[in-house]
């Protein structure tokens, strides 16, 4: 059985791509930062279907806690052949020149920094020149790196920094044998999605004007973009980045 880490696993999108891949033979380490017993209800729900997973808590952006976590998955679901770096936070709205520079940058160290820390983690232990047999990295940006999302600026170039960073991670760990790639999701009726539409609520109709498929995405939808992404079905890809938006930034 492969072993997978998703982080922010306890909510939203990671929750869904925990609970697929429980159901295509992973193991799950199903993160979280602050949010336990989520945590523990998808955990227990993978097992109750007959899945293998466990919850580790770690704050992404902090490397002492990301290599603790990593250490913990070894010794109980064995090593890591898969990494979805999907935590993620929301900034606050408004112009560039009345943010909080604080909340800004709290918000690269999560969005931003904490891929590169997981995967660096990951890294070594997959990695052929660390005695690993490779693995797959999948990256979670959104549309909002393309779009630029005007009013939550710094959450657009924390994933504009993601897309890229996918794509040089990409060739630089090609010949270990690990593929990098990522899923550039749109407006996805997430648990945050629904409470960011009640305290915006001009915002769902303005995304939905420019959506040719008129809906916003079901959290299903991504998890098998990721699905796909992690599979051997995606063998030959590595360094692509894949919309599921609804056409709403696609080519």
């Amino acid at each position: 059985m492969s072993v997978l880490v998703v982080t922010g696993g306890s909510r939203g999108i990671g929750a869904e791509i925990c609970r697929l891949a429980a159901t295509r033979d992973w193991a799950v380490a199903v993160n979280y930062a602050h949010s336990a017993d989520e945590a523990e209800s998808v955990v227990t729900e993978i097992k109750a279907g007959g899945g293998k997973a466990i919850a580790v808590q770690a704050d992404v952006s902090d490397a002492d806690q990301v290599e603790a976590m990593f250490a913990r998955i070894d010794q109980e679901l064995g090593p890591v052949t898969g990494l979805v770096n999907n935590a993620g936070i929301n900034g606050k709205t408004g112009p560039v020149d009345e943010m909080d520079a604080e909340t800004t940058v709290r918000l690269f160290m999560v969005n931003a920094v904490g891929p590169f820390i997981c995967a660096a983690a990951a890294i070594r232990r997959m990695a052929k020149r660390h005695g690993g047999n490779g693995g797959v990295i999948v990256n979670i940006s959104s549309a909002a790196s393309k779009h630029g999302a005007p009013t939550y600026v710094d959450y657009a170039a924390a994933k504009g920094a993601v897309d890229s960073f996918t794509i040089g991670l990409a060739r630089e760990q090609a010949d270990q044998g690990i593929r990098v790639n990522c899923v550039r999701p749109g407006a996805t009726m997430t648990e945050l999605s629904i409470d960011w539409a009640k305290e915006n609520p001009d915002w769902l109709d303005w995304v939905m004007a420019q959506v040719p498929l008129k809906r916003p995405a079901e959290m299903r939808e991504i998890a098998n973009a990721v699905l796909w992404m992690l599979s051997d079905e995606s063998s030959y890809a590595t360094g692509a980045i894949l919309d599921v938006c609804g056409g709403w930034v696609s080519p």
